[in-house]
Parts: structure tokens; C-alpha cells; sequence
């Protein structure tokens, strides 16, 4: 390590608490040890440490390595302690341990109902458990449904705060279980939401009493009056939800297709509120405070008063992790301003994710997290140097070439996480950044600037048609980039290993770069050498696999039959034609099995319900059967059945054996248990996509 590394490496404590913390998060996490270790572990470094600093100073010097494990030692163990006493199983006055389906639980409405399609959900903090007379005081978080009725309304007078009697019992929460597609378990339980209850009016009592927070008496009516004043003077559905989502991160009105858009080109990230609204919101604080900074005497004044509105406004947003970030961030920044400080960028980075991984470990998790701290520490490594490898004199183009060379320092860490989590890549996301990132600032002031002249109808019209003109023009902007051939490479798939071979690459080439160190050059090389061994056995493998996958599709048929990397969908035309459908349950598989374009189903071998693939035989349970077709008295691997039909599998098993019954997410739920009662009598297996996930069998 050079001696300039050395020197960086000093002046940045945090980066160097930083590490043992995760492996700490990261070890609890996966591998779930006893915290008895971990109290021993820290409490013994403690002590360790005390006795340390009494001993005298030359042996102190001599043994400064050992100080040195014991701070690790002692970070180690809190990481994974954080972790431990986070996970809401640990708890136990958690309601999963206690919970009886009989009992009543008295929860408290923790935010304001949000509409889906077919109902308006919330989350729930749980209360008491109320049961033989007796209440116990419970813990733990559980999503709220509330079925919409003729009206289309919200339920009366449940807001924020409302206090529910429940009767019905709950239900774990469980993904559909697709193969690569989003796990809606995982990710509830590391929000320490476990289940979830779908309501009906007589299935709760809605009680007098409110139980709201003071921070949320604040809270949510500012929200209210900010939203108020955008519907009052933005038209269009489109331009008013990417304005609320702009200012305040409220996305219960944004277009789908929009967001897509975005995603497609590569400017998602001005939708979420992330440290280019929060340092626009410094910016303003401080033009606005600034007399208070002119004397010496009144600095503080000014450093608490834009944290406050920093904080203010974090909480406003949703205080997710990405704006939390860059909270923690710019009030650092505000505090060694005051004092005429400056701290290094890096500290500061590595001092947010402390703190913020000390609130919650789980957060490490996030894909927010992940690409917000990839994005700044992107920009602070490689934006100068993109910059000051050209030269232009003219201003304008200048400024222009600035912003292409943020844009292009952000892509250079989260490139990596984008592609393992999302797997696609915007080909044309500077031209897109170009314009969307100096348009959505100008938006985000013209909405603070309309919500501070509010109280002038015609200056406020004003700023709202301008508003609204501007988010019209950044969408026809994007969606037009998006029509682009090859505006999106798609289909790309890594795994962590490969993820982590990708940022090998990156920092042994920068360090190649700016030092020519030849290590970094031999780095490179071998990193590169493993990405493409892992990808090109990966590759190899996908085309050699024979699989059929019948996917947890609500009220939907779809079987994904395979060989190699080609695939032939069997389902109903109403998912074929729905691509965010598609998107969400079908594509992350495929993706993730490396399959090419579906092929033509009339090649695939179906003759009178049956489905011939080399030795196995599949029957498609998809309509009502004659049995005239069906007494072969042979025997299928696989019976699935799909809709609403009348099939009674004893007669079925009378004409032919059946190895295994596969029910998917089309089946009428009130005719499972039948269908369910019958294989157990006849012994004979069966998977229920609804309840155990994707069904995924491999072919002879």
C-alpha cells in the first residue's frame, strides 16, 4: 500500500469501523449464531480495552496492533448483536410467538391508507392480544387490507392512529415463490412486517380512541397541505404523480408505464428522492439563512436550522435509506461549516452508513442503500479524473461535459449492483441524465417556489403551469429515448461471485491507472479470467437444461415448458398480453435460466391434453377431460391443473397413474381442498403453487 494510501486510510476512522461492522451484520444475518457469544465476545474486548489503556505508554506503543483487534473484535460483535436484537423472532412479546387464531389483536394504524386495485392497505402496529378474558401486550408490525366495496372509497374514519379490534385470523406473508422473481417475504421481514390480514367490515371493530404519534400529528398534515397545493395547480395525472413523487417521494400516483420508462433509460433515480433533492434542499436553506451566517457569533443558528429542515424534510420524504444518507451527510457538512470544518468526503460517507446501520443493520440489504452509497462514492473517486481528461474552453459545453462526466463516474460502481439486481442495462443513460437531471432540479425549486406562494392564486397557477409544462417535456423527452433501438441491453444475469469479480476489476484498474502499479494490472487479468470462466460454464450448463416450471400466478395459467436456452409458454392470452405481468413473474426466470425468445407453442408436442418431452409425459388439466381419451391405463409424471373445470382426480387416476398433481395460481381456491382431500387419499403427491411457490421439475 502507498504511502498516500496509508496517509487516506488514517484520516478515515470510519471506513476502518466500517468494515468489521458489516461482517458482523453480514455473519448474524446468514448464519443466525447465539447472541450469548456476541455479549461475551463484546463485553470481554471492552474490558480488554479498559484494562489496555491503563497500562503505560511504551507497552501501549509495542502492542498497538493488539488495541487494534480488540476495537475490531468489539465492532465485530455489535454488528452482529444490532442484527440479532433487529430481528423481530428475537423478541418475546413478538405476536407470532404468542399469537392464537381465536384471539382478538388490538393494532394501531401506523400511516395513511394507500389504494391497490382492489382494496386500500396499511401497515398495523400490533397492540394487545385480547383472549379468555385476558389481554398481553404484543409487539410487531403486520399489513392491514381493507376490501374496497361499490363505492371504491376508503373505509370511514381510519386514518393514521385508528385503533382496529381484529377478528380474523392472520396470515404469514408469503412470496410467490417464482424462481428469481422479488421475494415480498424477505423483503417485508427485513421491514419487521410478517404478516398480513385481508378485512372485510365485519371482520374488525373500529374503536374511539387514536393512538398517533406527535411526530405524526406534524408530519402527515404537512404532507397533506403540500399535496393539496400540487393537485390545486398541476393538470395531468401523469405530470401531477411525478411531481408529488418529485417533491415528497409520495408514488401512490405515478404512472406504472412512466416509471418504467424511467427505469428503461436510466433516470429512476430523480424519481426517488436521493441526495440530489436533499442537496438542493441544502442549497436553498442556506441562501435563505445566510445573513445569520455573517457573524461568527450566529453560525450555529444557521447549522441548526437547516439540520432542522434537512431532518424535517428527510422525514417528510418517507426517511428512506437513501435519504437518510444524505441527511447524515449534509448535516456533517452543516455542523463543520459552523465550525470551520472541513471533513474528508470519505469519512463523512463511511460515518452515514455507521450510523445508519446502527439504526438498522438490515438496511445493508437494500437496494436503495447499495445504489445510493455505490452512486456518491462513484462520483467522489472517478468524477474529477473523467473531467480533467478533457479540456474545453467554451462554458456552456464545459458545464455540459461536467454533467456527462458525474453521470458517467455514478454508472462505474453501480453498474455492477444495477446489473445483479435488475438485470438490464440503459444504453443511452447519458443522454437521458443530460436533460433529466438539470430538468428535475428546476422542478423540484418550481414546486418549492409554488408551495411558498401558495397563498397567491394567480402567481401560484402560474408556477403550476410552468411546473407541469416542464414534467411534460422530461417525459416526452424520455419516453422518446426509450422508442431508441438498443436503448436497453436486457437479459443480463451475474451472480454475487461475479459481482464481486466486477468491482475487483474496477478498483485494480483504477489503481492501474492513476499509479501503474502492476499488481493492479495482474488483478485485472485474473478477474476478468474467472468472470468469464463462471460465465461461460453458466452459459453451458443453460443449454443443456430440460425443465418444466409452473409459475404462482394469481388467477393466471402460465407454464414455462424448457430445452436448453429456448422455452415454450403455455397459459392464457390475458398474461401474454400484460407486460408488466410478464415482467414481474416471468422475465426475472428466464433471465435468471438464460433463455432466448419464446418459440412458437405449435412445435411443442401436445396432442388431446397430453404433453409428450422426451420420456415424460404431462396432463394438462386445463378444461374438462373426456375420459374416452384418457383410459390408456399408462401412467403420467404430472397432472396440472389450471382454472375453474370440473375434474375429479379419482376418476381421472382410474384412467391413467399419476405420479404427481401440480395445482397453479388459476385453480378456484374454493375447489383446492377437494382437490387437495383426493391426492391424499389416493397418496398421491401434491404441490399447490398458492401455498409452497413455483413448481420446478426437471425432464428426462
Amino acid at each position: 500500500m502507498s504511502s498516500r494510501s496509508v496517509y487516506g486510510w488514517k484520516r478515515t476512522p470510519f471506513m476502518r469501523a466500517i468494515i468489521p461492522l458489516i461482517t458482523g451484520i453480514v455473519i448474524q444475518r446468514y448464519f443466525e449464531l447465539p447472541l450469548l457469544f456476541f455479549w461475551s465476545l463484546s463485553a470481554s474486548s471492552l474490558i480488554l480495552l479498559v484494562v489496555f489503556s491503563l497500562l503505560s505508554v511504551p507497552f501501549r506503543f509495542r502492542l498497538r496492533w493488539l488495541a487494534g483487534c480488540l476495537i475490531n473484535m468489539l465492532l465485530f460483535a455489535t454488528g452482529s448483536l444490532l442484527t440479532g436484537l433487529h430481528d423481530v423472532r428475537g423478541d418475546q412479546r413478538w405476536f407470532g410467538h404468542n399469537y392464537q387464531e381465536k384471539e382478538l389483536m388490538l393494532v394501531t394504524i401506523d400511516e395513511p391508507l394507500v389504494e391497490k386495485n382492489k382494496s386500500f392497505k396499511a401497515n398495523a402496529r400490533a397492540d394487545y392480544l385480547i383472549g379468555e378474558g385476558k389481554q398481553r401486550k404484543v409487539t410487531g408490525t403486520l399489513i392491514v387490507y381493507f376490501r374496497k366495496d361499490t363505492t371504491g372509497l376508503p373505509p370511514a374514519d381510519i386514518d393514521y392512529g385508528s385503533q382496529l379490534l381484529l377478528n380474523k385470523p392472520l396470515q404469514p406473508i408469503r412470496s410467490a415463490g417464482n424462481p428469481g422473481a422479488f421475494d415480498f417475504q424477505a423483503y417485508s421481514f427485513l421491514q419487521g412486517i410478517t404478516h398480513q390480514v385481508f378485512l372485510v367490515p365485519s371482520d374488525y371493530e373500529l374503536l374511539d380512541t387514536k393512538n398517533s404519534s406527535f411526530l405524526q400529528d406534524i408530519l402527515y398534515p404537512i404532507r397533506d397541505k403540500v399535496l393539496s397545493i400540487l393537485r390545486a395547480n398541476i393538470t395531468g395525472s401523469k405530470e401531477l404523480g411525478l411531481a408529488e413523487a418529485l417533491l415528497i417521494g409520495y408514488k401512490n400516483d405515478l404512472d406504472k408505464s412512466l416509471v418504467q420508462s424511467y427505469s428503461n433509460t436510466g433516470v429512476v433515480h430523480v424519481i426517488a428522492i436521493s441526495g440530489l433533492h436533499i442537496g438542493l434542499i441544502y442549497w436553498v436553506l442556506i441562501i435563505l439563512l445566510k445573513p445569520l451566517s455573517i457573524l461568527r457569533s450566529s453560525r450555529w443558528v444557521q447549522a441548526l436550522l437547516v439540520i432542522c429542515g434537512l431532518w424535517l424534510f428527510s422525514l417528510l420524504a418517507g426517511a428512506q435509506p437513501s435519504v437518510l444518507r444524505s441527511a447524515v451527510m449534509f448535516t456533517a457538512m452543516a455542523i463543520g461549516q459552523s465550525f470551520s470544518r472541513k471533513a474528508s468526503i470519505y469519512n463523512s460517507l463511511a460515518f452515514s452508513a455507521f450510523i445508519l446501520l446502527c439504526y438498522n443493520p438490515y438496511w445493508l440489504w437494500d437496494v436503495g442503500f447499495q445504489l445510493s452509497y455505490s452512486a456518491v462514492l462513484s462520483i467522489v473517486i472517478f468524477m474529477k479524473p473523467i473531467y480533467h481528461s478533457i479540456f474545453i474552453k467554451n462554458k456552456l459545453l464545459d458545464m455540459i461535459w461536467k454533467l456527462c462526466a458525474v453521470t458517467i463516474a455514478a454508472q462505474i460502481l453501480t453498474l455492477p449492483v444495477s446489473i445483479y439486481h435488475f438485470h438490464q442495462f440503459p444504453s443511452y443513460f447519458m443522454l437521458t441524465n443530460i436533460v433529466a437531471v438539470p430538468l428535475s432540479s428546476a422542478i423540484v425549486l418550481g414546486e418549492i417556489l409554488l408551495c411558498m406562494l401558495s397563498f397567491l392564486p394567480s402567481a401560484a397557477m402560474v408556477i403550476g403551469k410552468l411546473i407541469a409544462g416542464l414534467i411534460r417535456l422530461m417525459n416526452q423527452y424520455v419516453e422518446e429515448i426509450e422508442l431508441l433501438p438498443g436503448s436497453l441491453l436486457g437479459g443480463l444475469q451475474i451472480d454475487i461471485l461475479q459481482t464481486l469479480l466486477l468491482y475487483a476489476i474496477i478498483a485494480a484498474a483504477a489503481r492501474w491507472m492513476w499509479y501503474r502499479e502492476k499488481a493492479g494490472l495482474l488483478i485485472v487479468g485474473l478477474s476478468t479470467l474467472f468472470f468469464g470462466i463462471i460465465q461461460s460454464s453458466s452459459l453451458i450448463l443453460a443449454g443443456r437444461q430440460r425443465k418444466i416450471i409452473v409459475y404462482n400466478v394469481s388467477q393466471h395459467q402460465a407454464i414455462d415448458v424448457i430445452k436448453g436456452r429456448q422455452h415454450w409458454f403455455v397459459g392464457d392470452s390475458a398474461l401474454s398480453n400484460d407486460n408488466g405481468l410478464k415482467r414481474f413473474h416471468l422475465s426475472p426466470c428466464r433471465d435468471l435460466l438464460r433463455l432466448d425468445s419464446e418459440a412458437p407453442l405449435e412445435d411443442l408436442a401436445i396432442f388431446q391434453h397430453f404433453l409428450s418431452f422426451g420420456r415424460t409425459r404431462i396432463l394438462l388439466g386445463d378444461r374438462e377431460l373426456g375420459f374416452d381419451s384418457l383410459s390408456t391405463r399408462d401412467t403420467i409424471d404430472l397432472l396440472i391443473i389450471s382454472g375453474n373445470h370440473r375434474l375429479y382426480i379419482p376418476e381421472i387416476a382410474k384412467a391413467v397413474g399419476i405420479r404427481k398433481v401440480v395445482i397453479d395460481g388459476s385453480a378456484a381456491a374454493w375447489k383446492l381442498r377437494y382437490w387437495k382431500k383426493d391426492c391424499d387419499s389416493l397418496k398421491i403427491p401434491c404441490h399447490d403453487v398458492r401455498e409452497k411457490g413455483a413448481f420446478v421439475m426437471n425432464l428426462n
